[in-house]
């Protein structure tokens, strides 16, 4: 069995989403204390926008890790932990913790690229 690019991929920007996610918090509440004493006007949307963007980016890139896993008959579990996560953070930063745990485990699973117990008979190779 052929280990597919994009998990591998998906599980290094799970890595720097982690990284992303961890430094948010700090980032942003940096960027409203500066925005409410008046040294800057908008920095914290901005901020803000970087990390959601981010976060959905790793969303679509997930859910195509789903899809290609499926079809090639390779366990699910690191796509659906990856997007669960990322849609967590999507969502509010405020669950950036359980997003990173969920990342983290995602990256196990997709750089591991196990065959499913019941593929269906898939024997696809990469294209």
């Amino acid at each position: 069995m052929k280990k597919l690019k994009i998990n591998t991929w998906t599980a290094i920007l799970n890595i720097v989403n982690c990284v992303l996610f961890a430094i948010s918090w700090f980032v942003i509440f940096g960027a409203a204390f500066s925005d409410a004493f008046g040294a800057t006007s908008g920095a914290t949307n901005g901020a803000a926008g970087l990390f959601y963007a981010m976060a959905w980016v790793g969303v679509v890139l997930n859910a195509i890790c789903i899809y290609q896993s499926h079809k090639y008959g390779i366990k699910m579990t690191g796509g659906i932990l990856g997007t669960i996560g990322s849609v967590c953070f999507g969502l509010t930063a405020a669950l950036a913790f359980p997003a990173i745990i969920l990342l983290v485990i995602s990256c196990v699973f997709l750089f591991q690229q196990h065959p499913a117990k019941n593929n269906g008979g898939n024997t696809h190779e990469q294209d």
